[in-house]
């Protein structure tokens, strides 16, 4: 059987120029970056291209870029880091959304138990965020705003521009989880009018286990780990030099193609989308329809069927439930719980996630596997 992946949202390949970039870097060019002498100074050159091609991709610039192990850190560098700077410790208050990765809920909640204020706002029925409802629960002592750029599990992208201009009138920080959408859309800081933006590299070809935080000049954060002072007094602890050069690249050939991949992944995710939904009729529904979403994520719900049922009767088609995170979950995910997707109908939601590997033939496919396991079980 030939494997079909179709779960790009989950976590990427690593695309083969990114492999190639960091396999020296493995080998001969084994300098630690602090060294004085040869081999340190061809790494730390490296670090320091791989952080500008990240920040091109963002309209950063270079010094801005702090890297770091995984998205999850980047997160709670920004919610921890803004937090622990405050004294008395617990006066303060943070805003997030009730469709955030846990990555953004969990560092949130361990702040309200050491007694800092936290506000969730709701979405609507498609997953999105009204910035109405951000300014509403902004108070006088609001330290920060956390907003995804767009949901792992539905692909609605959220309104972060307007969010940045109700932040920036009430002198409010603005924090973007875009793990899911740097690499899939643009993703420019100055555009969004972001103070914070979080990238997981799994996510965008380069190797699980390395992540960045774009920290926006002038904004201080409080490092979680305490050292000898590396990137920028931000993230002490030698740098993983072969994954840093990973994601520049992965962040390099991103901006490259990215215009060509939002109209490629579009037309691939809307044409299993549309096989789908004429074999399943009316009652096959689509979260997030009607909103904008990321080009490569459905979220669909396959009627009068048991999701998990069926795909564990295409062993080898690659996808999920939900989000990777809540596999294994009996109950339903913070997000169908957000935009109030009925049990009965939550169970026979499959997400599938396309990405720069997949094409047309892996598609079709896909759909028809999905369409034969779907009559077997009725």
């Amino acid at each position: 059987m030939k494997t079909i992946y179709l779960d790009y949202n989950a976590t990427t390949p690593i695309a083969p120029d990114v492999q190639t970039a960091m396999l020296p870097f493995l080998a001969e060019h084994y300098g630690n970056p602090s060294s004085g002498h040869a081999l340190g100074r061809a790494c730390h050159e490296a670090t320091l291209d791989a952080r500008a091609k990240l920040a091109a991709l963002l309209g950063a610039e270079r010094d801005e870029i702090i890297f770091t192990g995984c998205g999850t850190e980047s997160n709670n560098l920004v919610l921890k880091g803004l937090a622990f700077r405050q004294a008395p410790l617990g006066s303060g208050h943070f805003v997030i959304s009730s469709i955030e990765h846990p990555a953004v809920t969990e560092p949130a909640r361990f702040l309200e138990r050491l007694g800092f204020g936290l506000t969730i706002v709701d979405c609507d029925a498609r997953g999105r965020i009204d910035p109405d409802d951000v300014a509403a629960a902004i108070q006088d002592d609001t330290l920060l705003v956390s907003i995804m750029l767009a949901n792992n599990e539905i692909g609605t992208i959220q309104p972060i521009a307007e969010i940045s201009k109700i932040c920036r009138q009430r002198g409010v920080l603005l924090h973007t989880d875009a793990a899911q959408a740097v690499g899939k859309i643009p993703t420019r800081v100055d555009d969004l009018g972001v103070d914070f933006l979080s990238i997981a590299g799994h996510k965008l070809y380069a190797p699980k286990g390395i992540g960045a935080l774009y920290v926006r000049r002038g904004t201080a954060l409080e490092p979680l780990l305490h050292g000898a002072g590396h990137e920028g007094g931000l993230r002490a602890g030698t740098e993983n030099v072969p994954y840093m050069v990973a994601l520049g690249k992965a962040a390099e050939l991103a901006g490259q193609h990215l215009s060509e991949s939002v109209e490629r992944l579009a037309m691939l995710r809307d044409r299993l989308q549309q096989a789908l939904v004429d074999a399943c009729g009316p009652k096959c529904t689509v979260n997030g329809a009607g909103a904008e979403r990321l080009p490569n994520t459905l979220s669909i719900n396959i009627p009068n069927v048991d999701a998990s049922e069926l795909l564990a009767r295409i062993p080898e088609l690659c996808a999920s439930t939900s989000a990777a995170c809540h596999t294994g979950q009996a109950q339903r995910s913070a997000t169908q719980q957000a935009i109030a997707l009925p049990e009965d109908v939550a169970r026979g939601t499959i997400r599938l996630s396309v990405g720069w590997f997949t094409d047309e033939e892996e598609v079709d496919r896909a759909a028809n596997l999905l369409i034969g396991a779907r009559q077997q079980l009725r």
